[in-house]
């Protein structure tokens, strides 16, 4: 059931992150402590080419963009009724009596709060569908805090729970795999006060540690009541930092990725720092490594100016790492394995309908922190994935297979897709406005078209063993994808996250979620793609590829939030009128339901309130409506989710963060005096006769 906040905070942009110290040292190693790997002379903005654009030019070029783009124009949320398609139409409790809710949307928005719970709209239920240290595999001990073992935690569900992934077994869904990322560890709060010593682990705390990233995967049957179940199943299987997985692609093998354990530079242990992910249409688990340069030790010790350059790139420094699992094992050492630090930061791709296969990483999509992996299928066939480089200044990439894709989920079809991913292209983006640069000022306010909008190239990087970029081989542009986009100009965004195509409207969306330094001093100033100096809050921004074909090398895009406080100047929520929206701060994740409404889960709120999911409408006079749909505990980020007809996923991960396991900030999920644990939460709305009735429809 929902719960009633504690109390409600002022919506100020003084409040700072939502993320708490702990937070910021164990997942990204502080990474904005330090200043933006991307150092690049990239001066590119994207609303520069050979000078201002006239204004006069700008419209034309608007013009045409929109006319290829099928209408791209007609989005705006002042558009009229007649623009609604059929699908979208329907009524509900909008806050304006005249106004149509969208279906996917109608249900009473909840308030911004720092309740310790999970907080839903009235009508809706909940519960916890599993937990760190519940059991995964055949023999998993029940969780004890007090007396953890890498051997327990290898068979139990892993930390810090990040993407969910949900694959009907059958036409129904009453059977599924779910398949969870487990990013990071944060190994001050997952031990017993006084037994953790920062800066002594033991090798078992560091073994826990191993073993507590990776995957798990869940065979999860639907509940009737609502919700799901995990129960034993041949399918349950945890993936973890002792997994072998396969290299494969046109830089397997490379002189790169040989280590003294793997001459052959084809076998890498373990999967690392897991962000979102997505569902491949042939029923396997993508997934995107991202922060793994902070588990890395004495990176600073490298003296060649050319290795030194491409770690730094990448994030890499200094001495000691911060869990010291150096000590324990010489790969996490750049002085002993200066290549084992190339072997992540990859997508991965796991079969979940096989518990046997081997994970593999795909090198043809690039190294770089990846923020998921999402696929579209072009119109001729083509299997197009699109990813994110979480960083401060860095690009948005799309990789386009050579080869078709087959349809059904067989063992056959899962292995021919499967290949696709290993030849094709691999593109970085460039966003130019069609605004006069004078006209993005970095304080937020429109452009005088009333939109921050323009077009976009996709700028090859390489393909097979050829690469486009000079001075680059093929498997440099691979092994180090950021260095050759820095080359070719791509453009610098804020911290570019999640990124998925819409099923309905087939438009693309990427959840941008902030960047202070933007416009400071040395560092890229504002571009219509990015348009607010020190943007704190982030933005969304949608895209259509030129005549709706995934794998065209041209698009047409726009922004369609500005988040924050609705009340300041510096906001946009796609024309909606600012002051029947909720606060939104930080976007992460985004999801789509079957109404092609964007939802949106946060990580770092800044607006003084915990984070949560939100929903959206994407087109239609209801266009840029945001609403909050629910808030994670004190301390915890919304991860996931996964939105259907008639159930809400949500990881929530690092309830409590802020405090220490003898003060916890959060007891949630098992209230009392326990302690936190992060953990994988379904929603659904009670309907009639005790059966789940449609998520945000009336």
């Amino acid at each position: 059931m929902s719960v009633a906040p504690r109390r409600f905070l002022p919506l100020l942009n003084s409040h700072r992150a939502g993320r708490s110290a702990v937070t910021c040292e164990y997942r990204c190693g502080n990474a904005c402590a330090h200043p933006a790997p991307n150092e690049s002379d990239n001066a590119y903005f994207g609303d520069v080419v050979k000078g201002v654009l006239s204004r006069r030019g700008a419209l034309k070029a608007s013009a045409v963009m929109a006319a290829t783009a099928g209408g791209f124009a007609a989005l705006s949320g002042t558009a009229s009724a007649g623009t609604v398609p059929p699908a979208l139409a329907g009524r509900g409790k909008g806050r304006d009596k005249g106004r149509r809710t969208v279906p996917g949307t109608d249900y009473e928005p909840v308030a911004p709060n720092t309740a310790d719970a999970v907080v839903i709209p009235d009508g809706y239920e909940q519960d916890v569908v599993i937990r760190w240290g519940d059991p995964v595999e055949w023999g998993a001990p029940r969780f004890d805090f007090a007396n953890q073992s890498a051997a327990a935690q290898a068979k139990q569900f892993g930390y810090n729970c990040d993407f969910v992934g949900l694959i009907p077994q059958d036409p129904l869904g009453w059977r599924n795999l779910m398949v969870v990322n487990h990013e990071y560890t944060s190994e001050t709060m997952m031990f017993p006060a006084g037994t953790y010593d920062p800066d002594n682990p033991t090798e078992e705390q560091v073994r826990i540690g191993w073993a507590a990233h990776g995957l798990s995967v869940v065979q999860a049957i639907r509940d009737p009541r609502g919700g799901l179940r995990v129960v034993p199943s041949r399918y349950n299987r945890r993936i973890t930092l002792e997994t072998e997985f396969e290299l494969r692609g046109p830089a397997a093998g490379s002189d790169l990725l040989k280590t003294s354990a793997d001459p052959t530079g084809r076998t890498v242990l373990g999967t690392q720092n897991n962000c979102a992910g997505g569902v491949t249409p042939w029923g396997t688990v993508l997934s995107g490594e991202e922060n793994f340069n902070q588990y890395f030790a004495n990176a600073g010790t490298v003296t060649d100016p050319v290795a030194a350059e491409r770690l730094r790139r990448y994030g890499l420094s200094g001495a000691a790492s911060r869990r010291r699992w150096e000590r324990y094992d010489k790969r996490w050492d750049v002085a002993q394995e200066p290549n084992e630090p190339n072997r992540f930061g990859w997508v991965v791709e796991i079969d979940p309908n096989d518990p046997n296969s081997k994970p593999v990483k795909h090198t043809a999509l690039g190294r770089f922190k990846h923020e998921a992996a999402n696929v579209k299928i072009a119109k001729d066939g083509r299997v197009v994935v699109y990813s994110g480089d979480d960083e401060r200044f860095d690009y948005i990439y799309k990789f386009v297979s050579k080869g078709r894709y087959k349809k059904g989920r067989s063992a056959h079809a899962r292995r021919h897709n499967m290949s696709l991913l290993d030849d094709g292209t691999l593109y970085v983006a460039r966003f130019t406005g069609d605004s006069p640069a004078g006209e993005i000022d970095g304080s937020g306010t429109l452009p005088a078209d009333g939109e921050f909008d323009g077009r976009g190239e996709w700028i090859p990087l390489a393909s097979g063993d050829r690469s486009f970029v000079p001075g680059f081989t093929a498997e440099e542009v691979y092994v180090f994808t950021r260095l050759a986009a820095d080359k070719v100009g791509a453009t610098k965004m804020d911290r570019p996250e999640d990124i998925e195509a819409n099923p309905v409207n087939g438009r693309i969306y990427a959840a941008l979620t902030n960047n202070s330094d933007r416009g400071a001093a040395g560092k890229a100033g504002v571009d219509e793609a990015n348009p607010r100096v020190g943007n704190r809050n982030g933005h969304v921004i949608e895209w259509e590829e030129e005549r709706g074909d995934a794998a065209a090398t041209r698009f047409s895009w726009r922004i369609l939030l500005v988040c924050g406080d609705p009340a300041t100047a510096d906001t946009y929520f796609g024309g909606f009128p600012k002051d029947q929206v909720s606060p939104i701060s930080c976007p992460d994740n985004v999801a789509f339901d079957r109404y092609g409404n964007l939802w949106i889960s946060t990580d770092g709120n800044n607006l003084g309130s915990n984070d949560g999911l939100f929903s959206v409408p994407v087109q239609g006079p209801e266009r840029g409506h945001v609403k909050q749909f629910l808030t994670v505990p004190v301390g915890a980020e919304a991860c996931g989710p996964v939105v259907t007809d008639d159930l809400v996923l949500v990881a929530v991960q690092h309830p409590g963060e802020g405090g220490t396991p003898a003060d916890p900030e959060s007891h949630w999920p098992d209230g009392g005096d326990t302690q936190p644990r992060p953990s994988v939460v379904a929603v659904w709305k009670e309907g009639r006769w005790g059966r789940s009735g449609r998520i945000g429809v009336d």
